[in-house]
């Protein structure tokens, strides 16, 4: 978890939860302007327009008001950036747009493990150990990515069943096998993409890498840094079609490390990404700024106000916070308004993603008009 930030002072701005009625007069005005957008959005997925594999009907009407019936009358910029994934892009992307009812593309999405793109040629041609997801879906991401030569946790199981001789695999895990003996294939980085299935077979296979410094069923030295290990997602808990939160990638980061602690006397450094870190704020901050350039050229990709939309005080609003973007904290997902303040306060706070945009484009309205 991450420690709280100061508590700051700032005005919430009661909106009613039904959409206002906007003036025909006020869009139709504005139709065709080529002037650029003042702000984009980046919204979390989970919580804020799924709840599970359930669209919240705020969603499709926040979405669709981007395209230009908004008190701004111009098209909205935005991303999805969410924690989640276990899938490509171009999978997640095309399912997004028919639950939504509004078109994204691989270019509008981030996922956890998107950042790695910009990673891969680093090991390109290194072996990989790639955790999470099912079967062998993530090695198909990460070979599309450009990483050549990965593995993941099952193929350890099949190259020796005595690694972890509490679980059978499945016949649908069997079929997706690539075969290597471990005893002579070095693994140079350990890359947890999305949440692991398999906590106790995984956390095995990760300690028999960084104690034999590679090579599986080597002998255990006294470990160092040689084996990279990255985490891309930090959330402790997530929201998805359950009454209450469920753990996270976070939580299986918390539990190896526990692990091997015990084993070692310490902790495994590691690489964090995933919101609220730096890098992936960094990371988006361009695609949105490549996105609005798309849109409207650079100049305006300079001076546009971001906007982070999460429901998670712990990973949207403290990234967001830090990036200096605006932070909006929705009421659909993790964070519970009765249970007392959020760790990290957000610029403003809204019950519904609907509210948040409406919120977001009259504040900027309002900065227009007064800028002249």
């Amino acid at each position: 978890m991450f420690a709280g930030a100061p508590r700051l002072i700032h005005r919430r701005l009661r909106l009613p939860h039904r959409p206002r009625a906007l003036s025909a007069a006020r869009c139709i005005s504005n139709a065709g302007s080529t002037r650029p957008s003042p702000l984009a959005f980046a919204f979390d997925i989970d919580g804020v327009l799924l709840r599970g594999t359930k669209v919240l009907p705020e969603a499709k009407r926040a979405l669709a008001s981007l395209d230009g019936a908004n008190a701004l009358g111009v098209k909205i910029p935005y991303i999805l950036m969410t924690n989640g994934g276990g899938v490509g892009e171009d999978e997640r992307s095309a399912r997004l747009t028919k639950q939504l009812g509004v078109p994204i593309t691989p270019a509008n999405l981030i996922q956890a493990h998107t950042i790695l793109k910009s990673h891969a040629h680093e090991y390109a041609d290194k072996n990989v150990l790639v955790l999470g997801g099912r079967r062998d879906v993530l090695r198909k991401v990460a070979e599309g990515y450009g990483f050549r030569n990965v593995y993941t946790t099952l193929d350890v199981k099949s190259w020796n069943p005595n690694v972890w001789p509490f679980y059978d695999l499945t016949p649908s895990e069997v079929a997706s096998i690539k075969p290597a003996d471990f005893s002579t294939t070095p693994i140079a980085a350990i890359f947890v993409f999305h949440d692991p299935r398999n906590w106790a077979l995984d956390i095995q296979i990760m300690s028999d890498v960084i104690l034999s410094r590679g090579l599986i069923g080597a002998p255990y030295t006294s470990p160092d840094d040689s084996v990279k290990v990255v985490f891309c997602n930090p959330d402790l808990v997530w929201r998805g079609g359950f009454e209450r939160s469920r753990l996270g990638q976070g939580a299986f980061r918390e539990a190896f490390q526990a692990v091997f602690t015990a084993l070692t006397g310490k902790p495994y450094p590691h690489v964090q990404y995933g919101k609220p870190t730096t890098a992936t704020y960094d990371f988006a901050r361009g695609v949105l700024q490549q996105r609005i350039g798309e849109a409207y050229g650079e100049p305006a990709a300079r001076q546009a106000n971001f906007y982070m939309v999460g429901d998670n005080p712990e990973s949207d609003i403290a990234g967001a916070n830090a990036a200096g973007w605006s932070s909006v904290l929705v009421h659909t997902g993790v964070y519970d308004p009765a249970s007392g303040p959020p760790a990290h306060a957000p610029t403003h706070e809204a019950p519904d993603v609907e509210a948040a945009v409406r919120w977001a484009v009259e504040r900027e309205a309002v900065r227009a008009r007064a800028s002249g």
